[in-house]
């Protein structure tokens, strides 16, 4: 039988409490609690100001975004937060609160913000705690498959990175080969047998200090080219299927991110369009922390644009040669080494600036064409499984996207309701 919604407000089933301070240098220490500010996490700590399931609200900031966190966490003084000892309730309020537009009410002061007692007077209509439940677990189970689907191309960046690490910065293999641990016809974990031979057995000197036998001590410039992205106007920024990687296509501490695509319809260069796998480097930054600037981006085919052109914050690396690879020059941008390097060369204060010639002048050690390969064959996969599966997000959360609204409002009933 259809039961009827019943009119409520935001104060009643959802009031907000003011998030609690706490020092920057606190946000960092070791700890498993998240910390939440009103964009999202921003660090951890050892203790919680919540004891179950929370929502967090941007107060000052993000003004009205909405954060779900699982268990316990510390929402900050920018943020109010709403908590409760039932997963499942708490969910569906965070949906519901998600569907309301709250960033849309900030208040008119020099300082926007979200006021407590204008959220709480929002009205909605909120059904049976069955069909709240039989909701959330509807929406719940899209997200749980996406934070799955972030966290397994978490797992396998870091894979692909440590690797890199190992062989390219660290050079372990060449280490093992010296010490005897690596012979001739044995494998290790992570380096077969096959591989023995395209490591050199000696390290020798050089302006980088000590590096294997053989390898070129090498600009980067010379076995990658670079084009600047294009410059566009504002009234260029209209419904077309073309789009701009811009700078908000780059994550935090770097890696692609495809929601940061703007529609475009303006005028471009050939060399400016980037297809699926082309590297890009952030040469711009105005994040507080410098977490965007000199880091690298593998572009990924989209679902919703035909075409995409690199907008003027991104430089496109491309290989020279066969000596090197997308792969290659992607995990190159995403060592620590590099993202210290053009950080030392980046100018402006509030606005950060990369220059290209900056990023050409990066020394690498390149080890031999066949290492290369060998590196970039066992690496692909990894990547391939990040792009499947990121792809597999986007579908998901327009899936989502598409069915909170008519959910939390009614127009789809759920649990035999029409």
């Amino acid at each position: 039988m259809k039961t009827e919604w019943k009119p409520t407000t935001v104060g009643n089933i959802a009031p907000f409490t003011y998030g609690k301070s706490l020092p920057l240098g606190k946000r960092n220490q070791e700890g498993d609690i998240p910390v939440m500010g009103s964009n999202g996490l921003v660090g951890w700590h050892d203790a919680a100001v919540t004891d179950g399931p929370t929502i967090v609200i941007g107060r000052k900031g993000t003004v009205g975004a909405v954060h779900y966190v699982p268990g316990p966490c510390w929402p900050i003084d920018t943020t109010y937060f709403v908590t409760g000892d039932d997963a499942e309730l708490v969910r569906f309020q965070y949906y519901a609160l998600s569907a309301l537009g709250l960033t849309e009410m900030n208040t008119h002061s020099a300082v926007p913000g979200l006021n407590r007692d204008a959220a709480h007077a929002r009205e909605l209509h909120v059904p049976e705690e069955s069909e709240q439940r039989a909701i959330a677990h509807i929406l719940g189970t899209l997200d749980d498959k996406i934070n799955l689907n972030r966290r397994m191309n978490e797992t396998l960046e870091e894979m692909a990175r440590a690797l890199f690490t190992s062989w390219f910065v660290h050079y372990d293999p060449v280490h093992a080969k010296i010490d005897g641990r690596w012979r001739r016809g044995e494998s290790l974990p992570g380096l077969p047998a096959d591989l023995y031979d395209l490591f050199p057995a000696r390290m020798t000197e050089s302006e980088l200090g000590e590096i294997p036998e053989g390898w070129e001590i090498r600009p980067l410039g010379e076995v990658a080219s670079m084009t600047r992205g294009r410059s566009y106007r504002r009234a260029d920024l209209s419904e077309s299927n073309v789009a701009l990687v811009t700078l908000k296509s780059f994550a935090r501490g770097g890696g692609y991110q495809s929601d940061g695509l703007k529609p475009y319809s303006g005028p471009y260069k050939p060399e400016q369009i980037v297809e699926s796998g082309d590297v890009v480097v952030s040469c711009t930054d105005v994040t507080q922390a410098a977490e965007v600037i000199g880091r690298s981006a593998m572009v990924r085919r989209s679902p919703v644009y035909q075409t995409l052109v690199a907008s003027l914050d991104c430089l496109i690396i491309r290989p020279r040669s066969d000596a090197v690879t997308q792969e290659f020059l992607y995990l190159i941008g995403r060592s620590e080494q590099f993202a210290a390097y053009t950080y030392s060369h980046t100018t402006g204060t509030t606005v950060l600036h990369l220059s290209p010639n900056a990023v050409l002048g990066y020394l690498i050690a390149m080890p031999s064409a066949p290492l290369v390969r060998a590196f970039t064959n066992l690496v692909t996969p990894m990547m391939r499984r990040i792009e499947l599966a990121e792809l597999e997000r986007e579908n998901l959360a327009a899936l989502r996207d598409a069915l909170l609204p008519k959910l939390v409002s009614g127009e789809v009933r759920v649990g035999g309701c029409a």
